[in-house]
Order: structure tokens, then C-alpha cells, then sequence
């Protein structure tokens, strides 16, 4: 490792700190993680009611007891329901631990999960080995009842095996959203298969249905035939006995992260540092120069450990011991040694810090960590949600946990800010998501002449299109912060929001276009039913509600509106993804804000030198007169084709200055 040195003054950087975006608070009950009489949590009784599907789409937060459930509903499929064999597919082998076999009969249950070691293909080794191909498809002809593999193993054995060998199987597979509907997605191409031509049973698994790019999990029709259980983050993080608060928040650099690390890195935090991709704008390009520089900031190697991996190092102000788990080390030796140690360890004092690149993401264990850092930007959705689960554990150790992103500062003069601008409205708006997820639920109801009841969570809205269609109403319960991610990343969306349009404009005509590109099969009124839902429930999560004299009020358009008196219309004229580019306002600071949005502005602006010459005597006019620029959110079509102008002009003079 190299020595520690001083940051050289020479070394210009900037850190700008972002207060959290969000931050969520909720009770703790201990709901989520009390049990039942047959030793199930809440989530786990809940998919456990859904046994006898034949596809089972499970959607849950990390932590939530993903695993332990998909035993109790294994178990029973294969004691009550003529299914001989399970097989449970992880993206990566850490993962399998998951599965490793478990007591269930000391908690209630009448059976317990316990496969034979020799069928965990989790292990060291090449997933596409011969020898664990060999070992899945021995597996399918002998009489043993559980198998775990990775999802990379499940794939090469399907190459070697027909459909129909599936027969009388259940088929797990965790993380789901690695599964997608492109053609060239071989794990979709195998769940496809595996669904058209054998009766096999699949139960689905994932915190995150969504991708978090353009292309779906599932056809439509697939999709179709799977019953789906959510259970929210909200149900489950109010349900905690000791986390009370998560954190979401953004800090900015300039030069290279590794030099500014240290001043997000705390040490005395359990945590999780993801670097960035090697790919990636913010990466130096050499992964362990960027691990040893982190490390040189928290102190002195003091050893590392043969038997573990583990790096024992001297923290530089008090020589405390801070125990590293380095998972960027490439060396298949040293890095089983690592991940054979974080599946055993069970103690606080175990570890302090993980240094990770594209691992301990998802279905990582570590109930322990306060804080998921993660160095540049986060395009999916997908990623950010798994991150951010792995400081969402219950732990005593904790009331509070945090979510960080440290991403490159866009610079304003650069010809590639309106990409970076593009990600960093992602991530927020990934972020908003997050408080979507955990507010919550509201149900929303028709609200009719003299009809004043409502029950305890219950609005009740004049003009409100209740969902009538069975297809519509399980979208609504199942699926409804999916769809609300495919708006939010939605590329005409994106731009639809910091540029003004119209709110109606908005909810009327793109949200309608982008649900029924996703759900082609629903019919025009099946749409606007589910538009409208999608509109109020936005409204309502992105809003402050207040009850005064036992009557509620929500803030809306900047004042606050008698919940009895919202009707449709009013919501319909309220933008309700606003909340994110407020935030985005209000974070950064306003001089950068605005070279950012002149740059972008000039980018879509169709106008040419001689119009702007021809406009300048007016635009000096406007300022004599009004002692301000004309506005380009101005509703009279020549200021703000003069709003126009002035940004075309300074934009070719930015130009013009960096030639």
C-alpha cells in the first residue's frame, strides 16, 4: 500500500455537500418482524397465502425474509403439491448463503429446509464448470429434493437439457429483474421456455421490479399469468424495532473522487463503499490504485489477514483497528477467502468497511451497515433500490441509516453537461421514488353528492374513475411504483418536466402515452382509469397533508386545499413529479442551476443568428422598461421568444470564448 500523504494544496478540488434529498421517519411497531405460529413474518404469511400459484411474482424489499419464504412455499409445494424438485437460482454465490439449510420446525413449521451440501453449486469455482453443469443435471435424474446454483449455472445447464425436464419442478429465481424481455436475455429466454413448454412451477423474487432501463421483465402476456405480493418498504421499515430514519442524500467533487473521499468516508459507520466502473467518467481507470488510495486516507496497513483476507489497518488520528473487506481484489483465491469470511461473521466488531465494484449489491447480508456510499452517478433505478437496501437491515446497532452518492460536479461550460444533468435528474428522481415507496398508502375513492364518510386513510375525490377492470385494480396493488419508475425515466418525460410544459399537457397526454406503451393490452378507459390513479397518488406522496379541527387539508400549488373540496380537474392542473426538480432547485445553487438550464435550453432552442440580432434593440427595451430579462416561462410568445435569444446569444459567446 502506498504511505499516506497530505493532500497537496496543488490539488484544486471542490466537495459540495447536498443536504439529504429525503428523509423518511416512521414508528416502530416490531410488526414486520414479529411471526406467526408457524414461525412467519409478515411478508413471508403473505406469500404464503399464495402457495398454490403456479406463478408467484414475490415483490419486497430487501431484508424483508425474501428467502425464508420461498422455503415455507418450497417445503409445502413439495409435501402437498406433487412438486418433486426445487431448484433456487442467485445472481452471485455470495448470495446463496441465503438458502443454506435452516430450522424451521423450532419456530412452527412442520418441516425443515435443509439441502444436501453437494447440491449448493454456490462454491468457488467457474460457474460454467463442467463439473457443475454435471452436477444440476445429476441433480435432475437422481431423487435428492433441493438445489441452489447461481443464475449463470442455471443457464449453461439449460443449454444442455430440454424444457420438459422441468416437469413437476419449482423453479426459484431470485433477483428477477435480471430477468428481461429482450430477446437476447438468456435468462428470459429460459424463463420463457421454461413457462411455454413444461407445467414447472416458478416463484419470482425481487426488491426491485423495475429494470431501470427500457426494456420490461416480462411480455405482457407473460406477466399476465403470475400473481404478484408486494409488500412495501414502508410496511416494512415501520415495522422495525430499531432503525427509525433513513437518509438519502448527494454530494458533489471536482477532480478526482479519491481526493475528497475522505471527507464522506466515516469510519466509525458501518459501511459499504460501491467505486465506480471502471467504464464510467468518474473511474481513474485503475480500480486498485483507487482501493489502496482509499485506504491510505483512513490510515496505516497493519496486516492482512491469510486465512480471511480481511485488511487490519491503523486509522490515522486515534490508531484505531478498522477491518477492510476489499471485493475490487481480483484474485479468485484471495477473494474466496473474503466471502467465505463475510458469510460467517456475526458480529459487530467483525468488520467496519466493504470496498466493492459490482458486488455486495444485491441480496447481500450485512445486517450491520449504517451507510451504502456509492461514487458516481446511478442511471437504474434498479441499482440505487438494491444499494440502499443494504443499510436497511433492523439492527441494534442503529436507529438511522444512510444512503450516499458522491458523483462528479457537471461542469457548465462542458458540451456534455446535458448528459450529466440528464443522470443526476435520474438519481433524484430515483430518490423521490424511494419516499414514494415508504409514504403511506392512501385509497382513493369516488366521492359522490351528500357522501362525507370515509374510513382512516381514505380519500374520497369528486370526478375520480375507481378502477373497474380486474386488470387495472392488480396493476394498482402490485405494480403501481413500477409504472411510476418507467414515467419518471421516461426520456420524453424528462425533458417534458424542467422545460415548463404544461401540467395537463403532462398528465393528459404523456402519462396516458407512456402507460399505454407499457400496458398495450388495457383499453382506452382501462387507461384513464389507471392514469388518474397514478396522477392522485403522486400528488398525494409528493404533498403535505395536515388535519386542522378534524378536518384534512393537502398543500397544493403553494397553499393548502380542503381535501373534501379536490376534485380531478384541480389535481389534472397540478404537475405531480414537480417535487424532484424543486429539489434539484433548491440543492443546487442557483448560478449553476442556471448556466445548466441555459445550456440545455440552448441545445432545443430552433433559432438563428439574424432573429436574435434583429430581437436585441427589443430585448434592451424590455430591460429599460421592466429592469429584469424577459422570462422564458413568460406566457406572451415574444418575451419569451426574446428569453430565447438572450440564451442563444450567450451560449454562441460561451462558444466562441472556448474555440
Amino acid at each position: 500500500m502506498k504511505k499516506y500523504r497530505q493532500l497537496n494544496q496543488r490539488n484544486h478540488y471542490l466537495i459540495n455537500s447536498m443536504p439529504d434529498l429525503i428523509k423518511v421517519n416512521y414508528d416502530r411497531n416490531g410488526k414486520s418482524t414479529k411471526t406467526n405460529a408457524l414461525g412467519m413474518r409478515e411478508m413471508q404469511e403473505r406469500a404464503y397465502d399464495r402457495r398454490y400459484e403456479q406463478y408467484l411474482l414475490i415483490k419486497a424489499p430487501p431484508a424483508s425474509g425474501k428467502s425464508r419464504a420461498l422455503m415455507f412455499i418450497g417445503l409445502d409445494k413439495l409435501e402437498n403439491q406433487g412438486v418433486e424438485k426445487v431448484i433456487v437460482a442467485v445472481p452471485e454465490r455470495s448470495i446463496g448463503a441465503s438458502f443454506a439449510p435452516t430450522n424451521l420446525k423450532e419456530y412452527g413449521f412442520y418441516a425443515d429446509w435443509d439441502p444436501k451440501d453437494e447440491n449448493n453449486l454456490c462454491t468457488p469455482g467457474s460457474d460454467k464448470s463442467k463439473s457443475k453443469i454435471q452436477s444440476f443435471k445429476n441433480f435432475m435424474d437422481n431423487d435428492d429434493k433441493i438445489l441452489i446454483c447461481t443464475h449463470a449455472t442455471l443457464r449453461f445447464a439449460y443449454d444442455e437439457i430440454e424444457d420438459k425436464i422441468f416437469v413437476n419442478t419449482l423453479l426459484a429465481i431470485d433477483e428477477f429483474h435480471h430477468v428481461s424481455a429482450s430477446s437476447d436475455n438468456r435468462l428470459g429466454e429460459l424463463v420463457r421456455g421454461v413457462m411455454a413448454n413444461s407445467e414447472a412451477h416458478i416463484v419470482a423474487m425481487t426488491g426491485s421490479y423495475f429494470r431501470g432501463d427500457s426494456v420490461p421483465v416480462l411480455l405482457p402476456d407473460d406477466e399476465a399469468k403470475f400473481v404478484s405480493v408486494s409488500y412495501t418498504y414502508y410496511e416494512q421499515l415501520n415495522g422495525y424495532t430499531y432503525l427509525k430514519s433513513l437518509g438519502i442524500g448527494y454530494h458533489f467533487y471536482q477532480g478526482r473522487y479519491t481526493s475528497t473521499i475522505h471527507e464522506i468516508l466515516d469510519t466509525d459507520k458501518k459501511t459499504i463503499l460501491h467505486i465506480p466502473h471502471i467504464q464510467s467518467g468518474e473511474s481513474t481507470k485503475d480500480k486498485y490504485k483507487e482501493v489502496d488510495s482509499i485506504i491510505d486516507t483512513i490510515g496505516l496497513v497493519d496486516r492482512v489477514d491469510n486465512d480471511t483476507g480481511i485488511i487490519y489497518v491503523k486509522r490515522h488520528d486515534d490508531g484505531k483497528m478498522i477491518k477492510i473487506a476489499d471485493l475490487v481484489n481480483d484474485d479468485q483465491k484471495y477473494r474466496d477467502k473474503v466471502i467465505d469470511y463475510l458469510r460467517k461473521m456475526s458480529e459487530l466488531d467483525d468488520l467496519d468497511l466493504i470496498i466493492a465494484l459490482g458486488m455486495a449489491k444485491e441480496g447481500f447480508d450485512w445486517p450491520y451497515c449504517e451507510h451504502a456510499l456509492t461514487v458516481g452517478y446511478r442511471g437504474s433505478l434498479t441499482e440505487i433500490v438494491q444499494i440502499i437496501g443494504r443499510a436497511t437491515r433492523d439492527s441494534s446497532n442503529k436507529t438511522t441509516s444512510q444512503f450516499t452518492n458522491l458523483v462528479a460536479q457537471p461542469d457548465v461550460e462542458d458540451d456534455e453537461v446535458k448528459l450529466s444533468v440528464n443522470n443526476m435528474l435520474k438519481a433524484i428522481t430515483a430518490s423521490l421514488l424511494m419516499e414514494q415507496v415508504l409514504a403511506p398508502s392512501w385509497n382513493f375513492k369516488t366521492k359522490v353528492f351528500g357522501d362525507n364518510k370515509t374510513k382512516p386513510g381514505e380519500v374520497k375525490i369528486k370526478g375520480f374513475k375507481e378502477p373497474k377492470s380486474e386488470k387495472v385494480a392488480k396493476i394498482i396493488e402490485s405494480d403501481l411504483n413500477d409504472l411510476k419508475a418507467t414515467i419518471l425515466q421516461d426520456e420524453t418525460m424528462i425533458k417534458a418536466i424542467p422545460s415548463g410544459v404544461d401540467a395537463e399537457v403532462i398528465n393528459k397526454v404523456i402519462i396516458p402515452k407512456i402507460i399505454r406503451e407499457k400496458y398495450p393490452e388495457l383499453k382506452d378507459d382501462e387507461i384513464e382509469s389507471l392514469r388518474q390513479h397514478v396522477v392522485v397518488d403522486s400528488v398525494f406522496k409528493n404533498s403535505e397533508v395536515k388535519e386542522t379541527g378534524g378536518k384534512q387539508f393537502i398543500r397544493m400549488a403553494g397553499k393548502f386545499v380542503n381535501i373534501d373540496d379536490i376534485h380531478i380537474d384541480l389535481i389534472d392542473k397540478v404537475n405531480p413529479f414537480q417535487h424532484a426538480f424543486e429539489i434539484l432547485s433548491k440543492s443546487v445553487t442557483a448560478p449553476v442551476l442556471k448556466l445548466i438550464k441555459d445550456h440545455i435550453e440552448a441545445n432545443r432552442i430552433n433559432i438563428t443568428a439574424d432573429e436574435a440580432v434583429l430581437l436585441w434593440p427589443k430585448i434592451k427595451v424590455f430591460y429599460k422598461k421592466f429592469e429584469r430579462e424577459p422570462n422564458l416561462e413568460s406566457s406572451d410568445p415574444l418575451e419569451k421568444r426574446m428569453a430565447e435569444a438572450i440564451i442563444y446569444l450567450k451560449d454562441q459567446k460561451r462558444r466562441s470564448q472556448n474555440d
